[in-house]
């Protein structure tokens, strides 16, 4: 992987450099960037959303990616990706968070030029035909979204006793219930719902998931959480006797939760590999930046005060590193040989949940080696602690992660 992986990440940093680049400085798009961001990119008058503007500078930089031939690499052959492994998208997560915030790879949105496009897996994987002709290229495209709508009101983590159900009625489903932080929903064309079609609460069989039109009558978004990081995307969703013909079903009746965690384990070892970047961003700014500054007639890095949080913190990185790697490395064994990849969940956790403290420990130290600057929105520490504190918490919040750690170590599972 090594030898492959390097080719393609020199080709794609001279993409960038290229092609995303010169982009990101035309026509004030620097302005989405800077310390005005949030301004620039946060429709306030209305509820809070992307402005338009934003959101296609971002389409076009994928399209510049999909046209290079970057953007669908993880994707099949069929799907016109180069079927990358698990391993180079964590090593290709943690480069490109590692050049900083930009165009080529906003943390805040989760947009790359090399896409996380778990969804067109899913779709793919788990699809009838028809849904996949009807939807897999164009979720990749942008030309329709697929927003996941599983947590609840009521229910997060413990996604088994979850509360929104759907009947049968003839042909059809009718689903009553309600999601929240159904993230992309403004712009998508289907919500993957799940609901329970049968079993006792707390039983992992008999959750089902549905594809449905969010223009279906009796789907409603009354309001877009507003959150640490501005813009939102987060809509709160309400499902009044939704009716959906029996071909909604996604991923077979009652065996949701298999869907549901092979999206879990895509996507966290890839933000872990995304937040250990950005952590190791965090780490040579503020080393570079010790190096520079001169308090008291010499450098500031020649302080034990300033040296050694920053060891532990390059050290740490270094440790997650090889286990992120190794991690990955272990799913695409799993894919190969068809184990299950819940087999090493615990082992997805750990990077997670430690990659994802890592990155807001590293931030919160840029902050002090900066001092008020490092405070202030003229750098990007404040930024990219406050996008990354959610992940402790949406990605699994980390108490479960341990618990899913404590599980595999105990015996417990």
């Amino acid at each position: 992987m090594t030898t492959d992986i390097d080719g393609f990440l020199g080709a794609l940093d001279a993409f960038v450099a290229d092609e995303i680049d010169p982009l990101q400085a035309a026509d004030d798009n620097e302005r989405f960037f800077d310390h005005r961001r949030e301004w620039a990119r946060t429709d306030f008058e209305g509820g809070g959303l992307p402005r338009p503007e934003w959101e296609a500078l971002l389409g076009e930089a994928r399209r510049r990616a999909d046209a290079a031939g970057f953007y669908r690499y993880s994707l099949p052959e069929e799907l016109g990706g180069q079927h990358g492994s698990d391993a180079a998208m964590a090593a290709i997560r943690e480069h490109l968070a590692h050049r900083g915030l930009g165009l080529h790879n906003d943390l805040q949105t989760e947009h790359s030029v090399v896409g996380n496009l778990v969804f067109a897996h899913l779709l793919n994987l788990f699809g009838t035909p028809e849904q996949r002709e009807e939807l897999v290229e164009p979720v990749i495209t942008g030309e329709r979204g697929l927003a996941f709508g599983l947590t609840e009101p009521d229910h997060g983590s413990d996604a088994t006793w979850m509360a929104t159900t759907a009947r049968r009625e003839g042909s059809d489903w009718v689903i009553t219930g309600a999601k929240r932080w159904s993230t992309g929903v403004h712009h998508a064309s289907h919500e993957m719902i799940f609901a329970r079609t049968s079993g006792e609460p707390g039983n992992a069989r008999g959750i089902t998931a549905f594809l449905v039109p969010t223009d279906a009558p009796g789907f409603e978004v009354p309001f877009y959480w507003w959150t640490l990081n501005m813009p939102t995307d987060h809509g709160e969703v309400v499902l009044r006797d939704v009716r959906v013909p029996s071909s909604a079903v996604f991923g077979g009746e009652g065996e949701a939760l298999a869907v549901a965690q092979t999206f879990v384990h895509q996507n966290r070892i890839r933000q872990a590999a995304s937040s250990l970047g950005a952590a190791q961003y965090c780490i040579d700014r503020a080393v570079a930046y010790a190096t520079e500054r001169h308090t008291f007639g010499r450098p500031l890095a020649s302080r034990q005060a300033i040296q050694w949080p920053l060891v532990e913190l390059h050290t740490e990185a270094a440790m997650l590193r090889a286990l992120i790697r190794e991690t990955a490395a272990a799913l695409d064994v799993c894919h190969a040989e068809g184990r299950p990849e819940v087999s090493i969940g615990h082992q997805v956790s750990m990077c997670n949940y430690r990659a994802n403290r890592l990155v807001c420990d590293a931030s919160d130290r840029a902050m002090q080696v900066f001092g008020g600057l490092g405070y202030s929105r003229h750098e990007p520490f404040e930024h990219i602690y406050r996008h990354h504190r959610r992940y402790r918490i949406t990605e699994g919040a980390e108490e479960v992660q341990m618990r899913r750690v404590a599980g595999q170590l105990f015996s417990f599972l």
